[in-house]
């Protein structure tokens, strides 16, 4: 059991570390001035060893947010059944409003310029856009899966998870142009509230 637990915490160190360095690289050269080779020599493994982690150059980068991709589903599995439990979408909700006041670079709502870096290398790389987009129907899926897996339960995680996405951006968009977070955070907070509750309203989940 505690080999398992070390080499588990190996495991991930070892994608934490060789992500951390890719994405440095990526930042400084651009995403596609920066071979996969390169990478591996940087992180001091060969170029098999890195492909083991990382099937694909992209994943270098999107392993930063991969946890979050099953995020919303696990909110709301972890909610159900729960005896008061909010709703689906209150407890989503929470979540993003939480992240809003803890300034979570998921929520857009974060001026570090490190993130604000990682951000535009999201955004403005054509095959890392291409790939969120993958990240994006798997979210849907699994939050669709949470909510009964139905018809309705796809059309609304639908929803949900583009409400989330579109408050993120707008969020981000602000931020990058300039404004501080303080200057932002009352527009995202009161856009949340106002997006979230409608959905609520409308969604039968």
């Amino acid at each position: 059991m505690g080999d398992m637990g070390l080499r588990e915490r190996k495991r991930r160190r070892m994608y934490e570390d060789v992500s951390d360095v890719a994405v440095r690289l990526f930042l400084a050269k651009g995403f596609d001035a920066v071979s996969v080779a390169e990478v591996a020599a940087a992180a001091g493994i060969s170029k098999p060893t890195l492909f083991r982690y990382f099937p694909a150059k992209e994943d270098l980068v999107l392993h930063r947010i991969a946890d979050h991709e099953t995020e919303a589903a696990r909110l709301v599995a972890g909610a159900t059944g729960a005896s008061g439990a909010e709703s689906p979408v209150g407890v989503l909700r929470a979540r993003f409003l939480s992240g809003l006041a803890h300034n979570d670079p998921i929520t857009g709502l974060n001026d570090h310029p490190q993130v604000l870096a990682f951000h535009t290398l999201l955004n403005s790389t054509p095959t890392l856009v291409a790939r969120q987009y993958a990240y994006l129907e798997r979210s849907e899926a699994a939050l669709a899966e949470a909510l009964g897996g139905t018809l309705e339960a796809r059309l609304a995680a639908g929803q949900i998870i583009a409400v989330q996405r579109i408050l993120a951006q707008d969020n981000w968009r602000r931020i990058a142009a300039g404004e501080r977070v303080e200057d932002v955070r009352e527009d995202a907070v009161r856009a949340a509230e106002e997006a979230f509750g409608r959905l609520e309203r409308t969604l039968a989940v």
